[in-house]
């Protein structure tokens, strides 16, 4: 049966006076986080050495959360009257940045503690400070132990509950890595490694046979034809795609001109992109392939013809803890004036293995990404419906797509017609609760469907994905020739290439772009999209266990979303 993660945000739970760790005995302590157990998989080896230095991270209260989410949907409602008119830097800094009370409260109580914090954010609601495990046990009345993961070995200092004095209640939203554990990111992706020939031109003006251009491999003429997309460049100069990469997932300058030679003749084979550094993050050429990087950017750079692409490499020198670069990644777009108009990220983790206090500030930077014109996009995940880490039964959602804020992007397979891709992720979130924009079509899905797989998802819950497009048989270049590869991290970056290429077209047109996409979607997008009714999402979450999913139906469900976007309809319904 569905049940709710073990770990729980319970500011104000309940209040201990100082414990045996040398806080003060005048402060009174509110249980901050807590949960009930380790994670599945570690176990608790020794209290930690007082002398090993943890570096913490304090999320301060926003001064205006709620200001921001009301923001970020009237620019995003075609309906509203301030639909596109985005907000400046400036403008949502100031929903967020903490108040004078807030810092005054904050450093006071560093400084009676002798530490000093960093600001890590461009708002200053994110701050750090390196302390001794002695010192924190202090600040936050608790006791820090080493915990081991048995798969792997590794250890990680944490522990299961925190405190913070009373007058901070109000002040500090969660201090981490405390009771969130180490969890591996995910890629959305799994490739064959059978090699390929196979060359396909570019479509010109004539529609073609879909068998003629898709029969051989998922391509960039494949995805023109399949799609609508144009081969028109971009012309505006204020459109670009951001591209995530993690560290060992490095894509080949010498690659991509291969690519482009056998895949798009039509354009310059010295067409590249940018690369920009988080974390120490660097695009070395002299690395291994591991196909995620050359996958993200070939089918960027190679089908949004003519848009700048930047790739934002995140490094290992992480100031974000267990969010592994993400927080950092959109921090540092959070500093730019002109933040990318579109970003896509083929990575993710198990909604479970972060806690909701975390997972939801991550959810907020993206709002504030869309609340200034930034299309965030993320694959949905190649685990079906998902396994619950332990439950055989029920379904596990993803993260970031089960975040309100962003458009997660699920998987089809074939194309006439096209159909579910099993490995397609989608669900429902244990965290959000369903939000408005998509009340409607989720309803309709659960009155007709709801009985199926009761009790393994909370129907209450935001769902996801929101569209899809095609994640199978994709040909990319690398080493020595092409290669099959396969997941939602391939559909992700084919979206973000249509979405930047309309908006080139408004831009041209005098217009904004899309931005924040899902009440646009649910309203109204979703006439531009081909809905999948075949197929489905398949995962065995045990040897002996049976294989459990979600089916492809009319209208939105839990596989495709609300199905795969047709350029030509979606340039009408956006007035061009």
């Amino acid at each position: 049966m569905f049940s709710l993660p073990l770990l729980l945000a319970v500011a104000g739970l309940g209040s201990v006076l100082a414990g045996p760790l040398d806080a003060s005995a005048s402060t009174t302590f509110l249980v901050h986080e807590l949960r009930k157990a380790p994670p599945s998989g570690f176990t608790e080896v020794s209290p930690a050495s007082p002398e090993t230095t943890l570096t913490l991270r304090l999320a301060l209260a926003e001064s205006d959360p709620n200001g921001l989410i009301d923001a970020l949907s009237s620019v995003s409602d075609p309906d509203s009257a301030s639909y596109g008119h985005y907000l400046t830097k400036d403008q949502v800094d100031r929903f967020v940045a903490p108040t004078t009370d807030t810092i005054n409260a904050v450093n006071s109580w560093l400084k009676d503690n002798g530490v000093t914090s960093t600001s890590l954010s461009p708002a200053g609601d994110w701050i750090s400070i390196d302390v001794p495990v002695s010192k924190a046990n202090s600040l936050l009345n608790t006791s820090f132990s080493v915990f081991q993961h048995l798969a792997t070995g590794a250890e990680a200092v944490r522990t299961l509950s925190y405190s913070l004095p009373e007058n901070l209640r109000d002040h500090v939203d969660l201090v981490y890595p405390t009771v969130s554990f180490p969890t591996p990111i995910e890629q959305n992706r799994a490739a064959s490694s059978a090699a390929s020939t196979a060359v396909l031109s570019p479509r010109g003006n004539a529609r073609r046979d879909l068998g003629s251009v898709c029969g051989n491999g998922t391509t960039p003429a494949c995805l023109q034809e399949l799609y609508g997309i144009p081969l028109t460049p971009a012309t505006s100069k204020s459109v670009d795609i951001g591209v995530t990469g993690f560290f060992g997932n490095n894509a080949h300058y010498a690659w991509l001109e291969s690519f482009l030679k056998i895949y798009r003749p039509d354009m310059s084979p010295d067409t590249n992109f940018s690369v920009v550094g988080v974390d120490g993050g660097s695009n070395d050429q002299d690395v291994p392939s591991v196909s995620e990087g050359e996958l993200d950017i070939q089918y960027t750079v190679g089908l949004a013809t003519g848009v700048p692409v930047t790739y934002y490499f995140i490094g290992v020198d992480n100031q974000d803890g267990d969010l592994n670069g993400f927080l950092d990644e959109a921090n540092v777009l959070l500093a730019l004036d002109k933040p990318p108009q579109v970003l896509t990220t083929s990575y993710g983790f198990q909604e479970s293995s972060l806690s909701f206090a975390l997972t939801d500030k991550l959810c907020r930077a993206y709002a504030q990404l869309g609340a200034r014109g930034t299309t965030i996009l993320y694959a949905s995940g190649d685990s079906g419906a998902g396994c619950a880490p332990k439950s055989d039964d029920d379904f596990e959602p993803t993260f970031p797509s089960n975040c309100p804020y962003v458009t997660s992007v699920g998987g089809t397979q074939g194309f006439s017609p096209e159909k579910a891709w099993q490995g397609s992720s989608g669900g429902f979130s244990n965290y959000y609760a369903r939000p408005s924009y998509q009340e409607s079509a989720v309803s309709s899905y659960l009155k007709n469907h709801g009985s199926e797989n009761k009790g393994r998802y909370n129907a209450s819950g935001r769902a996801f994905p929101d569209i899809a497009a095609k994640a199978d048989n994709f040909m990319i270049y690398e080493v020595d020739g092409s290669y099959p590869i396969q997941g939602t991290s391939a559909a992700s970056p084919t979206v973000a290439s249509i979405i930047a290429l309309l908006n080139d077209r408004l831009a041209s047109a005098g217009k904004p772009p899309l931005g924040f996409l899902n009440p646009w979607l649910y309203k109204k997008g979703y006439q531009a999209f081909t809905d999948i009714t075949a197929g489905n999402s398949s995962i065995k979450c045990s040897q002996n266990a049976t294989a459990r999913g979600f089916d492809a139906v009319e209208g939105w469900d839990p596989v495709t979303g609300l199905g795969t976007p047709q350029f030509d309809k979606l340039l009408k319904l956006v007035g061009l």
